[in-house]
This record gives structure tokens, C-alpha cells and sequence, in this order.
């Protein structure tokens, strides 16, 4: 059987001039680098604001498991049956973090013969957006400690300042350390820290901004810390909003590849959902609608992070309405969730199986009663699933009311999800739509938070020291009451316990550190034990990870 990157490197792909061409985008519009992917221009997605949007598919999943549940080869696989059927369809993706690549999860690229190409390209460096994001966001973390070391004329407390370093890999060692601690002058030793890029506000920003002035005003907006008199500091007090705006000018522009069948894909911006908001970038999903019938987008792990940010942060920013929602299982992730161990999810186990449902139940109970959304469950098929376990699972959610399909389109492409994407139209379509958001923009930001624990996390109540609840009525009062919450806690749970399976209820979930995010327009809350710079696991993807005696990359999947 071939690996991931040997379908990929098989691949016969068109120059992305012809798949810009097929979506009307003159080669005027492009900035190509290299061959296969290219940049498009600001001013010609400006020009396409009095076009009809096309319909917006959002694909989310149960809860993550280490049995995988491909969210994004269905996105990639869904896309590709939409054309395959006659419509005109788009994917827009999250760009993969160099982080996962060389740690635990592996590259984001989608898998099998549902993928986006070129694979090592987009794993790896891509078009530098990555980058760009990580030196704009520590540019700005520079210039806050030469102010204070040439005289601090603004008056900067140290102890206040919250505004961390990047960088775009796993590095446990980096979560808390002494900066400045050897610096001359005026310079003061103090405790710092380092988080992934994905959880940088600079990328939040890149993903929620609309234009370059839309760019460089949320930049300006960041609050990087307080004076001694308790006055926010923000990014253009320090004057970092234009030159920060100069290194992202590239990078907020989004990025147009291909799929294997040769199908256009958007694939820009990538914040994690368990530590962000987890959605690709607003100007790529609007500029998709603009070009397609439909565009399929995907939101990070589950229906109770990914798709709930999509719909309180995201959707209500840009005002997005999605017309259907496919929440995407495997019979293995549902046996994990029931009880079983991993090294027997391959086995017939309906006991486990009948208990699992609950995780997928309660993911679709959510889509459907608390996004108000029509929505069908992808059931991502392995070669060992059998017979009696697919009718378990089709006899449960036929209760529901809610229609579950078989979908093979890891190995055979297009053609292996057809009937999910003729399932797709009939619910974009035909189904009564009746989106909402799960809390009121108006409501204290407490009572956000413990609208999103009770109701989509089934939890009894929601905990948090004296010093956090402090933290919380101060942003309350200074004004950033109106804005969405962004919860980081563990994808692996319902509950702030990554251990707890399936659907637990009645847990506490307590918040642990809170963080304003006043550029990107949302308050991060921080739950149990997640962190925000992940480690390296034992065995590392690193390890299998190298390049071949003709060039090749090997190993990435």
C-alpha cells in the first residue's frame, strides 16, 4: 500500500495558472511561487465583493482519538465529489504547523487519494506565512523590551506585560522563561515565555482581518500590557502596527493549490482549535463563495471546539451562515470512546461501539439543537468495519433523524464519497436552516463561558481561582465585555480531562489563566491543563521523517 507522500509525489498536477483559470481568476490577479501554488491578489478579491455567495459547507467531527477520524481528507474528499457531481466547489483548509509535522499528529494535507498537493510544500514551509506571522509577533515582542530599555517613556510595569514569543515548533522547555536576564542598561530581568504560532494573537488577527487597514487597525489594537498606573498599553503606542503590517502584507493574502483531481483549494492561515479558534482565514472562505456553488471548509477536532469557534467567533464576525454541517466518525474513534483499547479498535466490538455513540450523539446533538444547523455524519470507512457495526450506527442516528453515510473516499477519491456529497446538496438545499449562535453578544463574559461549559460540554458548573475571576471582571469593566470567548482546553474531552471518554456530564470545568486577545476581538480562557506551547512526544514523527539519495522527501505523512 502506498504512504500518503508517495500518492502525493505520483500525482499528475495542472500549473496553477489552469486551476486559477477554471475559477475565472485572470493570471494578473496571481503571484505564483513556483509552479503549483500562487498567491492572489487583494485588490482583485476587493473586486468581487457584488458577486451572490455560493453555499458554505462547515465539516467537523467527533471528539479526536488516537484511532484518527480524517475531518480533513473528508474535507478534501467531499470537495472533490461536489465537482465530480457538477458543482462547482472549493475546499478551504487550515495551513498544516511545522509543530505537529515533527511531533505527534503529522502533516494536515488531508490523506490517501483525498489530499491537497503539492503535500510537502503545504507540510512544510509553503509560502512563508508561517514565518511571516512568528517575526511579525516577535518584532513586536522586541519592541516592547527596547522601550523599556531605552528610558520607558510609556511607563511600562513589567510584571503586566503578556505578550509572549513565538515560534512554529514543539518546544516544552521554551513554555516559561527569564528574559533580559542578562541585558545591560536599563533592562530588567522578568519571566517570559514562549507559545506555538498557532496560538499567537498575529495569527488570530491574519485570520479574522478583512483587508490590509482592516489588518494593520487590529494590529494596532493589541494590548501588550499595563502602565504603573493600570492604562493598557497597546502595539501603535509603540509604534509596531506599520512595520508589523509590512511583514504580514504577503502573508494575509490567501493561497490557491489543488487537490489530486486536480479541484482548486484555498489553504491559509492555521490556528489550532484547542488553543485558538481554529478556522482557515475570513478572506479566503469569503473569496471562495464568491467563486464556487459551494465552498467546504473545516473547523479543528471536534463539534464542541472547532465548529462551536467557527459559529461564535468566526460566522458572527464575518457574517457567515453555514447551510449544513457533516460531522465526520470512525467506527474505531466510537469503539475508543466506548470503552476499548486502542490496539483493539480493528475488532468487531458492538458493546463498545453501542457505548462510544454517546461522544457522536452528543456532537450532533450540539450541531443541530445548539447551532440549529442541518447536519450528516460521514462515517469515514476502514476495511475493517464490518456489516453489524455500520447498522448499529445507522440504526442509532436514523432515531435521531439525522442521515449517516459510508464514505471510502481515502481509497477511491471522488468516487468513494459521492453519495455523501448528493447528501450534502439535499440538506444545503432543502433543509430548514435555522442557525444560531449558542450565547448573546451582549451577556458578561462569564456567563458566555458558562453558557458554552453547560450547554455544548454538559458540565455542572464552571470554576476559576480569585485572582482569575478578578482578571475576568476587569476585562468586564475596561470594555471587552461584547467580545466572543475562545476556549483552550484538551480535544480529547468533553471535559477538561483528556482522559474522559465518550460524553461525561455533570464535571467542573475550571479556568486557569485568561488572556485578552483585543486585536483579534475575543478573550481566550484557558481550562484545565492544555498549554499553548505543546511538547514532542517519546517517539517523535521527526524520527521517520527524511530526505531520499534523488531528493525526496520521506517519511511525511
Amino acid at each position: 500500500m502506498l504512504s500518503d507522500i508517495e500518492i502525493a509525489q505520483r500525482a499528475r498536477l495542472l500549473p496553477i495558472v489552469d486551476i486559477a483559470q477554471r475559477l475565472g481568476i485572470p493570471p494578473e490577479a496571481l503571484d505564483p511561487y513556483g509552479r503549483y501554488k500562487a498567491k492572489i491578489s487583494l485588490d482583485y478579491i476587493a473586486g468581487l465583493a457584488s458577486r451572490p455567495d455560493g453555499k458554505l459547507i462547515l465539516v467537523s467531527a467527533m471528539s479526536p482519538t488516537p484511532a484518527g477520524e480524517g475531518k480533513t481528507t473528508t474535507t478534501v474528499g467531499l470537495g472533490d465529489s461536489l465537482n465530480r457531481i457538477g458543482k462547482k466547489a472549493i475546499i478551504c483548509l487550515r495551513e498544516p504547523s511545522l509543530g505537529p509535522v515533527f511531533g505527534m499528529k503529522g502533516g494536515a494535507a488531508g490523506g490517501g487519494h483525498s489530499q491537497v498537493v503539492p503535500m510537502e510544500d503545504i507540510n512544510l514551509h509553503f509560502t512563508g506565512d508561517f514565518s511571516a506571522i512568528a517575526t511579525a509577533h516577535n518584532l513586536l515582542s522586541a519592541l516592547i523590551d527596547n522601550h523599556i530599555h531605552h528610558g520607558n517613556e510609556l511607563g511600562i510595569e513589567p510584571d503586566s506585560i503578556t505578550w509572549r514569543r513565538v515560534m512554529d515548533m514543539n518546544d516544552r522547555a521554551l513554555r516559561n522563561i527569564t528574559s533580559a536576564a542578562g541585558a545591560a542598561g536599563k533592562s530588567a530581568a522578568r519571566r517570559d515565555g514562549f507559545d506555538i504560532v498557532v496560538a499567537s494573537e498575529v495569527m488570530a488577527i491574519i485570520c479574522l482581518a478583512t483587508n490590509l487597514q482592516d489588518l494593520k487597525q487590529r494590529l494596532g489594537n493589541i494590548v501588550i500590557g499595563y502602565t504603573r498606573d493600570g492604562k493598557p498599553v497597546r502595539a501603535r503606542d509603540l509604534k509596531a502596527d506599520g512595520a508589523m503590517t509590512v511583514l504580514l502584507r504577503d502573508a494575509l493574502r490567501p493561497n490557491l493549490v489543488q487537490t489530486l483531481e486536480n479541484n482548486p483549494a484555498f489553504v491559509h492561515g492555521g490556528p489550532f482549535a484547542n488553543i485558538a479558534h481554529g478556522c482557515n482565514s475570513v478572506l479566503a472562505t469569503r473569496t471562495a463563495l464568491k467563486l464556487a456553488d459551494y465552498v467546504v471548509t473545516e473547523a479543528g477536532f471536534g463539534a464542541d471546539l472547532g465548529a462551536e469557534k467557527f459559529v461564535d467567533i468566526k460566522c458572527r464576525k464575518a457574517g457567515l451562515v453555514p447551510a449544513a454541517v457533516v460531522v465526520v466518525a470512525t467506527l474505531r474513534a466510537l469503539k475508543f470512546h466506548g470503552g476499548c483499547e486502542l490496539k483493539d479498535v480493528g475488532r468487531e466490538d458492538l458493546g463498545a461501539l453501542e457505548i462510544g455513540m454517546a461522544n457522536l450523539e452528543r456532537h450532533v446533538g450540539n450541531v443541530r439543537h445548539h447551532y440549529g444547523l442541518p447536519c450528516v455524519v460521514a462515517v469515514n470507512h476502514f476495511s475493517h468495519d464490518t456489516d453489524a457495526e455500520s447498522r448499529l450506527v445507522e440504526r442509532r442516528l436514523s432515531s435521531l433523524g439525522v442521515p449517516v453515510v459510508s464514505a471510502r473516499h481515502w481509497a477511491q477519491g471522488s468516487a468513494g464519497a459521492v453519495e455523501l456529497a448528493r447528501t450534502v446538496v439535499d440538506l444545503a438545499e432543502n433543509s430548514d436552516n435555522q442557525f444560531r449562535f449558542v450565547y448573546d453578544a451582549g451577556l458578561p463574559l462569564w456567563d458566555k463561558l458558562q453558557a458554552v461549559a453547560t450547554k455544548i460540554y454538559g458540565a455542572a458548573a464552571v470554576a476559576a481561582d480569585p485572582e482569575v475571576l478578578a482578571r475576568i471582571q476587569r476585562l468586564q469593566d475596561e470594555g471587552y465585555g461584547g467580545f466572543p470567548i475562545c476556549i483552550a482546553k484538551t480535544q480529547y474531552s468533553f471535559s477538561t480531562d483528556p482522559k474522559l471518554r465518550g460524553a461525561p456530564s455533570g464535571h467542573v470545568v475550571t479556568v486557569r489563566e485568561v488572556r485578552l486577545a483585543a486585536g483579534a476581538e475575543f478573550i481566550v480562557m484557558i481550562c484545565g491543563d492544555i498549554m499553548t506551547m505543546p511538547g514532542l512526544p517519546k517517539a517523535p514523527s521527526a524520527a521517520r521523517i527524511d530526505i531520499d539519495d534523488q531528493g525526496r522527501v520521506v517519511g511525511l505523512s
